[in-house]
């Protein structure tokens, strides 16, 4: 570290930030860090006065920080913005009910109400219950697909006018990543999008979408944020990790490496050739699909009549149990998704 912080020249630099490689004190990181964030509302226009605002909190590090953050700038900007946390109970042992005390006390520690909405009242299985089910491959599918319907579900429910989320830089560029590996269009398409469903009940911004992860925690370390920092012990093996390692190693022989795929994503051209999907509504559920049942409904379908592999695999069959285990499941669980909280 040199002698003296870079942007003040009075302090001594407390660390090196990652995304400029400027030797910083505390005080100067903390000011560029709230500041580029309040950037990114602004010039993106992310909210408006008087909007309702669910913040998704699972407890980790990028949703505080993001809570956080956004009780701060509301009240130093005067945002006027009416701010609520809006956390998802997938029903895992040991995880998540710990993380859930996390944001708990955040609801406290910020001063703002704490909504909890949970995948057994909203579809009849924990994610505890799927992986007995499906075993651990495949299982991240299901609480993907589920958890982004059940954070839309009950910011509606709710009333938000929009949702914040912690997505963060390093988030967008292994998603850009993983889309081009899919051969993903529609999703490359829309992904690097600072907020996405504007056209929906419940559009969905990312006041972190500059923001590097290591900063993030950085932040939380020296502000002394209280969050939650166990992986998931379903996520070990998920396909993403592998996009995440391989972004890393991009990060430290060159740290621009991260916005630059962000800024390739911003840029990518779909053929006016390219048959993207049309967007409809989910004809069981009345959720946003591309399909006649969106997969949220195909996935609860399978778990209900004992094929939960159907909406993964192309073919039925594959399941072994077949229809001897559908009769049993179909009286134990809702065929339907429930939206009653």
């Amino acid at each position: 570290m040199g002698r003296s912080c870079e942007v003040c020249q009075k302090n001594r630099p407390a660390l090196r930030r990652p995304k400029t490689g400027q030797q910083v004190c505390r005080e100067c990181f903390f000011c560029a860090f709230e500041d580029e964030i309040h950037r990114t509302i602004v010039e993106n226009r992310l909210f408006k006065k008087g909007d309702r605002v669910a913040i998704a909190a699972s407890g980790g590090k990028d949703s505080t920080v993001l809570a956080h953050i956004m009780t701060l700038l509301n009240k130093r900007h005067d945002y006027g913005l009416d701010l609520f946390l809006l956390s998802i109970d997938e029903g895992i042992t040991g995880y998540r009910d710990d993380s859930l005390e996390t944001v708990k006390r955040n609801e406290v520690q910020y001063g703002i109400p704490l909504k909890v909405v949970s995948y057994k009242t909203l579809y009849g299985w924990t994610m505890d219950d799927i992986v007995r089910e499906i075993g651990r491959k495949n299982n991240c599918t299901f609480c993907g697909v589920f958890r982004r319907q059940a954070l839309d579900r009950g910011g509606v429910v709710m009333k938000a006018d929009k949702m914040a989320t912690g997505h963060n830089a390093d988030d967008i560029a292994e998603t850009v990543l993983l889309n081009i590996l899919r051969g993903d269009i529609a999703r490359l398409a829309r992904c690097t999008a600072i907020t996405t469903g504007e056209d929906s009940v419940l559009p969905r911004c990312k006041p972190f979408k500059y923001t590097y992860e290591k900063e993030i925690v950085m932040y939380a370390y020296f502000k002394k944020l209280d969050y939650f920092s166990t992986e998931c012990i379903y996520s070990p093996n998920a396909y993403r990790g592998f996009a995440r390692e391989f972004i890393k190693d991009l990060e430290s022989i060159r740290p621009r490496a991260i916005l630059d795929i962000i800024k390739s994503g911003e840029d990518f051209r779909i053929a006016s050739t390219a048959k993207m999907p049309e967007q409809g509504i989910c004809k069981r559920c009345g959720y946003i699909s591309s399909q006649e049942c969106c997969k949220a409904c195909v996935l609860l379908e399978g778990l209900n009549r004992g094929l939960p592999r159907l909406g993964i695999s192309r073919t039925r069959a594959s399941n072994k149990e077949g229809p001897k285990a559908e009769s049993n499941r179909a009286k134990e669980r809702p065929r339907s998704i429930s939206l009653d909280f």
